[in-house]
C-alpha cells in the first residue's frame, strides 16, 4: 500500500554524535594523552583541539500527511584525514540544509527515493558539492520517508532501488572496543560477537616499538575467547592499526621482514582468522593501492593467511571501485559517512560482488543511533560481509542498536512473506472452488 503525500518541509537541529572528532595527524605525530583528551596543538584544518566533541545535524523531514521522519548528518572521527571532507560543524551547515537542500526536495514524492537521493548528490552550493555528512544524513530521512509512504521496510526500499535480494538473516556484526580493548573484547566474547575487536591501535605505544604489543594482544584474544566464549564460538579477529605497521617497517611491504610480522600475527590468532585494517598510510590513493597490492602479493607468495582491509584513501564510491579493480584488499571498508547518500554505500557493497574482495559496511563510532539503524538496512539490503556496531566506543550500545535493528527487520519481512503466501494459497483455493 502506498500513501499519496509530498515532502513539505525540512528542518535541521545541531546536536551531539556518539563520540568525538580526533585530529589523526596530531595523534600520529606523537600527541600525548592527558586522561581522555590530548596535550598539544591540532594540525588539521578546522580543529580547535586535538580531541573535540562530535557533532551531528538532526534532519527532520515533514510530509504532507503529517508524518515526520529523521536522518542524522554525521562525519567520521578522523575527519579531514586520508582524503576525507573537512571537519563537520553542525551550526555552519544547518542553513544549507534548511535552505538549498529544502528548496531542492520540498514538493517531491517521497516514494521516489533513488531519484530524490541522487538529486541531493548532484546539488551544488556556491559551485561545491554538499559535504558528505549532509548527503548522508538527509538521504537517511529520504529512505525512511519512502519506507513509511509505502508501508514497507527501509531494507526493501533499498533492495528495490539497487536491484538486490536482501539477506534473510542478520549480517555479521563487527564490534569495536575503543581503548578499553581488553574489557570490551571480553564483553564481545560473552555475547558471541562474530567479528571483533577493532582494537584502536593508533600509536607506537599501542603497537609496540617492534610490534610486540599488538602480537601480545592478539595472543590474548585467542586465549580469552576460548575461555569465555561458548564451545561452538568461532570469532574472526579484525584489528585496525591506522597505518602503524607502515610506520614501523616502511616500504617495500613485500619484503621478508614485513611478511614475517604478518605470519607472526597469523600464528598469534590461531586457530581463528585475522584481518588487519589500514596496515599503512601511503599518503595518497594511488600510493596506497600500490602499497597494499605489494603487501597482499607478498603475503600470498609466502602463504600467509592474514586478510588486509582497505580504509585510508578508500573513502568515496570511486575510491572503492579503484581498490577493488586493483585487487588491493581482501576487504574494503565502505565508510558510510564518507560516501554521501546511503544508496552510494549500497552501490559500493554491490561493486564487490563477483570479485575477490569482500565488502565491510563500516562507518564510525562518531555517528548516532539514527544513522546506525539506517546502515543496518543497507547491510541487509546488500548482504554485506560484515557491518560495524555503532555509534560510540562502549560496544554494548552500538551492538544492541545494529543487531536488534537487523533482527527486527528480518522478522518483519518474514511475517510479511507469510501473509503473502497465505493470501496466495487462499486465492488458489477460491479459484479451485
Amino acid at each position: 500500500m502506498t500513501t499519496e503525500t509530498t515532502i513539505t518541509a525540512i528542518h535541521a537541529t545541531p546536536g551531539y554524535s556518539g563520540f568525538f572528532f580526533d585530529d589523526q595527524r596530531a595523534i600520529k605525530r606523537g600527541a600525548r594523552q592527558d586522561g581522555f583528551t590530548y596535550d598539544g596543538d591540532p594540525v588539521t584544518e578546522g580543529f580547535d583541539e586535538i580531541r573535540q566533541a562530535g557533532e551531528t545535524l538532526i534532519v527532520d523531514v515533514e510530509l504532507e500527511d503529517g508524518t515526520t521522519v529523521r536522518g542524522d548528518c554525521a562525519a567520521v572521527q578522523y575527519s579531514g584525514a586520508g582524503g576525507r571532507d573537512p571537519l563537520f560543524q553542525a551550526d555552519e551547515y544547518a542553513p544549507v540544509v534548511e535552505g538549498p537542500v529544502a528548496d531542492e526536495l520540498e514538493g517531491r514524492d517521497p516514494t521516489a527515493f533513488l531519484e530524490n537521493a541522487e538529486a541531493l548528490e548532484e546539488l551544488q552550493v556556491n559551485g561545491d558539492r554538499l559535504h558528505t555528512a549532509i548527503r548522508y544524513g538527509v538521504s537517511q530521512a529520504l529512505l525512511a520517508a519512502a519506507a513509511g509512504a509505502q508501508n514497507t521496510t527501509r531494507t526493501d526500499v533499498l533492495a528495490d532501488a539497487l536491484g538486490t535480494e536482501p539477506a534473510t538473516e542478520p549480517v555479521p556484526v563487527f564490534g569495536q572496543s575503543g581503548d578499553d580493548r581488553y574489557t570490551n573484547a571480553e564483553k564481545m566474547f560473552v555475547k558471541r560477537v562474530p567479528v571483533l575487536p577493532h582494537g584502536l591501535i593508533n600509536s607506537r605505544e599501542k603497537i609496540g616499538a617492534d610490534g610486540e604489543t599488538l602480537l601480545e594482544y592478539v595472543e590474548w584474544l585467542g586465549k580469552r575467547s576460548q575461555e569465555l566464549g561458548p564451545d561452538d564460538y568461532e570469532p574472526r579477529f579484525h584489528i585496525d592499526v591506522y597505518g602503524m605497521i607502515g610506520e614501523l617497517f616502511g616500504p617495500p611491504y613485500d619484503r621478508v621482514e614485513v611478511v614475517d610480522y604478518f605470519a607472526d600475527l597469523e600464528a598469534a590468532a590461531a586457530p581463528y582468522p585475522i584481518q588487519i585494517e589500514g596496515p599503512m598510510d601511503a599518503g595518497g590513493r594511488a600510493e596506497q593501492i600500490h602499497a597494499m597490492v605489494e603487501l597482499r602479493e607478498g603475503l600470498a607468495d609466502a602463504g600467509v593467511g592474514v586478510d588486509i582491509v582497505a580504509d585510508e584513501w578508500c573513502n568515496t564510491l570511486e575510491d572503492v571501485r579503484a581498490f577493488v579493480d586493483a585487487g588491493a584488499a581482501d576487504l574494503v571498508q565502505v565508510k558510510t559517512p564518507d560516501l554521501g547518500g546511503v544508496q552510494r554505500s549500497g552501490r559500493a557493497v554491490r561493486y564487490c560482488e563477483g570479485t575477490d574482495t569482500r565488502a565491510y559496511l563500516g562507518g564510525t563510532c562518531n555517528e548516532t543511533e539514527t544513522s546506525a539503524r539506517a546502515c543496518a538496512h543497507v547491510a541487509l539490503a546488500t548482504d554485506a560481509a560484515q557491518v560495524l556496531a555503532k555509534p560510540g566506543m562502549g560496544f554494548d550500545e552500538g551492538y544492541m542498536i545494529v543487531e536488534n535493528e537487523m533482527r527486527r527487520t528480518v522478522a518483519r519481512r518474514e511475517r510479511a512473506q507469510r501473509r503473502t503466501d497465505a493470501s496466495a494459497e487462499s486465492d488458489e483455493v477460491t479459484a479451485d472452488d
